[in-house]
């Protein structure tokens, strides 16, 4: 399967580093993103939409194995904060991602994962090796 090319992420930006600590405000609208991520059902449904570019509810439902009732749930939870977009088409509603800052951060996050757990198994090895 042929893969598009990824949209830049951001307009340009300074580097975290550089700016401003983040505000009260600032950091609970963060949250509020994380805490939408922060849901096994929504990031399986974001990465199904990853590979495909664009699918119905019932294709979801199929791919994630969930009632499409229930991915319909949770698209409206993604899409009310503006991290997937609505198409219909006749009877259907068809689904994308619409900022690719999303699909960056599913793809660090899942880095992270990997990461941490070669780690943590490394660690593991390093003690057990000196014991």
């Amino acid at each position: 399967m042929a893969r598009k090319k990824r949209k830049a992420c951001c307009p340009p930006r300074p580097e975290l580093a550089d700016r401003p600590l983040l505000s009260g405000v600032q950091a609970g609208a963060l949250e509020g993103t994380f805490k939408t991520l922060a849901n096994a059902a929504r990031l399986r449904i974001l990465h199904a939409l990853v590979r495909a570019g664009e699918l119905c509810v019932s294709d979801l439902a199929n791919a994630v194995r969930m009632k499409p009732q229930a991915v319909s749930n949770q698209l409206q939870r993604l899409a009310d904060r503006g991290i997937v977009d609505p198409r219909r088409n006749g009877v259907q509603i068809y689904y994308r991602i619409v900022d690719p800052c999303v699909v960056s951060l599913l793809d660090r996050g899942w880095c992270l994962t990997e990461d941490a757990r070669q780690r943590t198994f490394e660690q593991t090895e390093t003690k057990r090796a000196a014991s």
